[in-house]
Parts: structure tokens; C-alpha cells; sequence
């Protein structure tokens, strides 16, 4: 267990650290406030969220050995986690189609993305993510956990809830296929579309150095993009059989801790812009130590 507790704490630790130097470095550098670093400040804040949702908790649980996680603290860990989640997949919508602008419209950008829009569009982000999420959470009052009192395990979700209840849970199972189906389609779509014009876009694009400048704009995008809904397909689309409960767990645990540590690495890794705006705060802090 030791060896698990730094191995996730050290991931943890990380996670804050990537996420908040992006997060202070669009919010003090103006060469990077500009829509897309704009998007990409949210979603720093969001991985702080997210990852701060479960990471905590096992950490807690590793040291005691207690892998037992009550009801009531059990449904407030999904609301937000179910909360972030959901969030993050409208802002990987909105960061799309911040993207198709960029690339397909270049010419009217800017009028595009204004600062309004923008920040109209973020809060959007926020509000249908724990609109979304409140749902399902209030549906789980209509559920009985007459069994135990406690999950055996250190991350909750609803599928888990739904394992251990005394109740049918189909209306529950039907409000999530339903609206979280419904939703989430919808986003997927826009993505989807987003990226089928940006590479016809592209595609059209007679100079390679075009193609290669354009197409650079948004593989980090798409890359983290590909990340998340890989691992929303594997947890909650493909079937599971009673062997593997133990691997979707695990699997379950490690997405929650590992994908908001690949973003900021994602986007920094390959990134000038960020690199720059790094390095003008290192000799900008040089400057006020040195007087």
C-alpha cells in the first residue's frame, strides 16, 4: 500500500502542479489570452477539479486501509465527479469548434470569438455540467441501499450504486441512457462535424508547410479528445462480465487520476506558445530576485 500511496500521490501532486502553472500562466501572460489558451485555462481548472474529486479520498484510504466509502459520501463524490465530467466534454465541444473557426473562417475569427462569446460559452460549460449531473443525483433519492451502508471501494460512480440497491433501478438506467445519451450525442456530434471541416479544410491546403501548420493547430486537441471518450467508451458502453469488475475498477481509478495529467502535458509537451510564455516568467522571476 505504500508503494501505491506515493506511486498516486506523486500522479497527484503532478496533476496539480501542471494544471495550475497553465491555469496562472494564460491568467498572467498576454500573449496568451486569446480564445484558445482562454479554453484551455478552463479545462486546467477542470482537472484540478476533477482529479481533487477522487485523488484525495484514495490517498486517504490507502493510509488507513479502509477501502469502505459511506452512502451519503458516496452519492456527493458522484455529483461532482459526474459534474466534471460532464463539463469537460462540453468544453472539449467548445474547444472544437473554437478550433473549426480558427481553421475553416480565419478571416472573421476574432468577430467570432469575441471575449463575450467566449465567456458566455464557458459558463454555458459550467452550467449544463452540474445541471446535468443534479439530475441524476436526485434521481439516486428514490433509490434504497438496504444491504449495507458502505461501498467497497475507493471511487464511486453510479454504476456502482446501482450494483448494492434495493430498488429497481431502471428509471435511474433510463434517465442516464436517455438525457445523458441524448446530450452527449448531441456533443459528440459537433465534435465530430468540427473535425470532418477541419480536415477537408486542410486537405485543401496546396502547401504542405500549410497543411502541416494548419493540422498542428489542433492534433493536441484531438489527441486529448481521443484520450477521453477512449476511456468513457471502455467504462460505461462496453459490456462487463463479472471477472473483469475488478479491472473496470482499477481502470476507472486510473482514468479519473491519469487523464487530467496527460492534458496539461499534452498541450505543453508540443506547444511554443506555452514554452514561451514559461520561460518569460522564469527570467521575469530571475529579474525580481536579482533586484
Amino acid at each position: 500500500m505504500n508503494g501505491l500511496f506515493v506511486f498516486f500521490l506523486l500522479i497527484y501532486l503532478m496533476t496539480l502542479i501542471t494544471n495550475l502553472l497553465i491555469f496562472f500562466l494564460v491568467l498572467t501572460d498576454y500573449h496568451l489570452h486569446n480564445p484558445m489558451y482562454f479554453f484551455l485555462a478552463n479545462l486546467s481548472f477542470l482537472d484540478i477539479c476533477y482529479s481533487s474529486v477522487t485523488a484525495p479520498r484514495m490517498l486517504f484510504g490507502l493510509v488507513t486501509k479502509s477501502r469502505s466509502i459511506s452512502i451519503p459520501a458516496c452519492i456527493s463524490q458522484v455529483y461532482f465527479y459526474v459534474s466534471f465530467a460532464n463539463s469537460e466534454v462540453f468544453l472539449l465541444s467548445a474547444m472544437s469548434y473554437d478550433r473549426y473557426i480558427a481553421i475553416c473562417h480565419p478571416l472573421h475569427y476574432t468577430q467570432i470569438m469575441s471575449r463575450r462569446v467566449c465567456t458566455r460559452m464557458a459558463s454555458l460549460v459550467w452550467v449544463v455540467g452540474y445541471s446535468h449531473s443534479l439530475v441524476h443525483t436526485l434521481f439516486l433519492h428514490r433509490l434504497s441501499f438496504c444491504r449495507t451502508t458502505s461501498i467497497q471501494n475507493f471511487f464511486c460512480d453510479l454504476p456502482h450504486l446501482y450494483q448494492i440497491t434495493c430498488t429497481d433501478p431502471f428509471i435511474n438506467m433510463m434517465a442516464v441512457f436517455l438525457l445523458a445519451g441524448s446530450i452527449l450525442l448531441g456533443v459528440f456530434l459537433l465534435t465530430f462535424l468540427s473535425y470532418v471541416y477541419i480536415f477537408i479544410t486542410i486537405f485543401r491546403i496546396r502547401s504542405k508547410t500549410g497543411k502541416r501548420k494548419a493540422f498542428s493547430t489542433c492534433t493536441s486537441h484531438l489527441t486529448v479528445v481521443s484520450i477521453f471518450y477512449g476511456s468513457f467508451i471502455f467504462l460505461y458502453l462496453v459490456p462487463t462480465s463479472r471477472d473483469m469488475v475488478n479491472v473496470n475498477k482499477l481502470f476507472s481509478v486510473i482514468t479519473a487520476l491519469i487523464n487530467p495529467l496527460l492534458n496539461p502535458l499534452i498541450y505543453s509537451l508540443r506547444n511554443k506558445d506555452l514554452m514561451g510564455a514559461l520561460m518569460r516568467s522564469y527570467y521575469h522571476l530571475k529579474l525580481i530576485q536579482a533586484s
